[in-house]
């Protein structure tokens, strides 16, 4: 069982799906990912009608513990990807769950 899927992993099942050229189904997949990063650096959100959301937080900093040594350290301010799905979505995985 694979735990990832990979950008040539899509790009290949789109190939076989519907016959495009690799080359042309890698560029595919990278506009798709490029547009989704540019939405969420211009907006903080992304929706993807019957799939989900994904939506960029600001985390402020904070002190947080290494657990090997104990020792006390500062997290940095960060950017963060939340992403929620959507019913129909999850409606699909639960569906497949039970089977």
């Amino acid at each position: 069982m694979q735990n990832n899927i990979t950008r040539d992993d899509i790009a290949e099942f789109i190939h076989d799906e519907f016959g495009l050229t690799k080359k042309d189904c890698n560029l595919l997949v990278n506009d798709i990912v490029d547009e989704i990063i540019d939405g969420l650096n211009k907006k903080k959100i992304v929706k993807i009608h019957n799939f989900g959301t994904f939506k960029l937080k600001r985390k402020n900093s904070r002190i947080g513990r290494n657990p090997k040594t104990k020792e006390n350290v500062i997290i940095e301010p960060r950017n963060v990807i939340t992403f929620i799905p959507s019913r129909k979505l999850l409606k699909k995985l639960n569906e497949q769950q039970s089977i």
